[in-house]
């Protein structure tokens, strides 16, 4: 009984220390490591401070002694060292391992099995980064070598991604959609990802259509082909037949790949904070906000009520539209959810595969598709601001009736008004050549930097106006996008990721329009088109519904105004006009300070009574309090210790900083 009596007096002991510590030291220090070190100060403590009495032969010393007042000072202040010993502990263990970088004993235990399979993942991850020569970048490298060249970097970095999976090769091809960030090389690279896996068996895919519509598939289809059309790393589509007749697709996300892109996105965030926090090419990137990012949109791609959403949205705009050679799919949304899609089976192939039935269409007939495709897909980023963000050759269908489809919608961009207008007018300023308001619309669209010159800026792109005016030549309109995007970057712009997603998609409809028609002229459609788009926005009656709603939102504004201005030339004429600016209004710029000043005390006082306490100690004067400790040098260890405890809790601070809520 009298061990567990022991051994609770000392576990409730620590608590006690450890409780004390904590408000001592001002920040959230780990309850274990504070135990642990609690406990650690009240066994050896103890024995410390029965060796000091000995050495000292202070009374009280030996068991059954009374213990004098003097002495009970001395014994007092060596236990108040031994607590700040334990600081010091606590202090270097938050600089070595800061609480929070590891997990605690219970989260180890609950997670066990997911760390052991995160660990075996970043060892494949890291393995393949060493295997294609990018070890040097995890380790923090952030120059090339002279002997690599950006192009052959890219190249393995698209490779390594590839074998990384699908996780990372969709990472790779939202990266390719950020040349800002990466370059233009790199995302040239980049963009030419692609996964090839084999089909999922019947077996699995079966369950996950019965769960999906709730019931047997055979309740609500005749028949579906257990032979996939399709088959993708993600997903893989089927053929069906509806009990009516009506032939559909069924687009059925394969079994296990939510769980495990959820799991490589959960690596890829955590590869992101690592290598922002570890290295100046990744705090330069931003790579944790662009993995966040990335992580948002690839989880928009696993749910397929957004891809049905945008494909309605897309579908209503075309039907709004007076272009009738351009189409969506039908989707059924009553059958279809977050794994399983079920859309209107197209009669056609992918321009990419229908030269012969592009060949019996005569010339006219095809620069006029190319011509209505160029059409929508401006509509889509000037007008409408939903646009088709993936418009390679295979997501456009050419039907047996001559008519184009747009398929795959799980990749769609979103502009607002404002950046669609930029866009506009940056296009209606390269038809006039007016590098100008070409400039001026570019700037609109894209985040400024903080020192630009204008000048050079405009004088910069108006030379790849001039150049591109007149036709893209052989470099194709990836060349003129390259060189604006060059032009962009030396100028240390950002590029918001939406307006990036709009530029490479219009970059990449051109390889579309010229299957569809070698010969189209796609500088002179763009132009009319551009224009007459702009255009549309002009009417009178568009201005018209543009000019009330500016109108409804100042009307109030409008109101106030003479009252205002009346009030403001009174203070001007009896000279009580002043103007009150106050520093420090953001309530983070003074808890910022705050923290600076409170900082600054606890140094200064720390200072403060090191140096009197060393001052007192030295001395060594005064009449004796026991033993051979004089009073002077009791008040110096005092004093000295105040300045530990308070010298401990400004370095904590220094590895565990205040975080100032916005």
């Amino acid at each position: 009984m009298l061990p567990l009596f022991l051994a609770a007096s000392a576990l409730a002991n620590a608590v006690i220390l450890g409780i004390l510590a904590r408000r001592l030291l001002g920040v959230p220090v780990g309850w274990p490591r504070t135990i642990v070190v609690s406990l650690v100060v009240v066994q050896s403590g103890g024995a410390a401070i029965t060796a000091l009495a000995d050495t000292l032969d202070l009374p009280g010393a030996t068991p059954g002694e009374p213990v004098n007042a003097g002495s009970g000072l001395v014994l007092t202040l060596a236990i108040a060292w031994a607590f700040a010993l334990g600081l010091a502990a606590l202090v270097v263990l938050e600089a070595i391992v800061p609480t929070g970088t590891i997990p605690s004993p219970v989260a180890m235990v609950r997670t066990w099995s997911a760390r052991r399979r995160r660990a075996r993942r970043y060892t494949q991850i890291v393995g393949i980064a060493a295997r294609h020569g990018l070890g040097g970048f995890l380790r923090g490298r952030s120059r090339l070598s002279p002997t690599e060249s950006s192009t052959s970097v890219a190249r393995r970095l698209r490779d390594a991604l590839a074998d990384g999976g699908v996780t990372f090769v969709k990472l790779g091809q939202m990266l390719a959609t950020r040349p800002d960030v990466i370059g233009a090389d790199a995302a040239a690279e980049l963009a030419t990802l692609q996964t090839q896996v084999p089909p999922a068996p019947w077996s699995e895919i079966e369950p996950v259509l019965a769960a999906e519509l709730g019931r047997p598939w055979s309740e609500v289809f005749a028949s579906v082909d257990r032979q996939p059309l399709a088959a993708a790393s993600v997903a893989q589509v089927h053929a069906a037949t509806l009990p009516d007749g009506t032939q559909v697709v069924v687009k059925v996300q394969r079994p296990g790949a939510r769980a495990q892109v959820t799991a490589d996105l959960d690596i890829v965030l955590r590869l992101a904070s690592w290598l922002q926090r570890s290295t100046v090419w990744g705090r330069a990137l931003g790579v944790r906000g662009l993995a966040e990012g990335f992580a948002t949109s690839l989880e928009e791609e696993l749910d397929y009520t957004v891809e049905l959403a945008n494909t309605t949205t897309i579908g209503a705009a075309l039907d709004r539209g007076d272009v009738t050679s351009v189409t969506v799919p039908r989707v059924y949304a009553a059958w279809s959810g977050p794994r399983l899609l079920v859309m209107e089976r197209l009669s056609g192939r992918p321009v990419s595969e229908s030269g012969d039935e592009l060949a019996r269409l005569d010339g006219a007939t095809r620069r006029a598709l190319a011509d209505d495709l160029l059409h929508v897909i401006l509509r889509q980023v000037l007008v409408d601001g939903t646009f088709h963000a993936d418009l390679h050759q295979g997501n456009v269908f050419l039907d047996d009736r001559g008519l184009l489809q747009l398929l795959d919608f799980g990749s769609v961009g979103r502009l607002d008004a404002t950046a669609s207008r930029s866009l506009g007018v940056f296009l209606h300023a390269v038809d006039r050549n007016d590098n100008v308001a070409a400039a001026d619309a570019l700037i609109d669209v894209l985040v400024r930097p903080e020192r630009l010159d204008d000048r050079a800026f405009g004088r910069e792109l108006g030379e790849v106006i001039s150049r591109y005016r007149g036709g893209f030549g052989s470099a194709g309109s990836s060349g003129m996008f390259t060189a604006l995007m060059t032009i962009i970057l030396r100028h240390h712009f950002g590029v918001p990721p939406q307006v990036a997603a709009a530029l490479r998609a219009l970059g990449a409809l051109e390889g579309t329009l010229a299957t569809i028609a070698p010969d189209h002229d796609l500088v002179d459609s763009a132009r009319r088109h551009g224009r007459a788009l702009l255009g549309e926005q002009f009417m009178p009656s568009e201005v018209r519904a543009t000019l009330e709603d500016q109108l409804l939102t100042l009307a109030p504004m409008l109101q106030r105004l003479p009252r205002r201005l009346a009030a403001i030339t009174d203070q001007i004429e009896d000279g009580r006009l002043s103007v009150g600016v106050r520093i420090l209004a953001d309530p983070r710029d003074r808890a910022f300070v705050d923290d600076v000043i409170r900082q600054l005390v606890i140094t200064v006082l720390a200072s403060a009574c090191a140096i009197c306490g060393v001052v007192l100690f030295v001395a060594d004067r005064g009449p004796l309090l026991v033993g051979e400790v004089r009073l002077f040098a009791f008040l110096g260890g005092t004093l000295f210790f105040f300045a530990f405890v308070l010298a401990a809790r400004a370095l904590v601070r220094v590895f565990r900083p205040v975080r100032i809520e916005p």
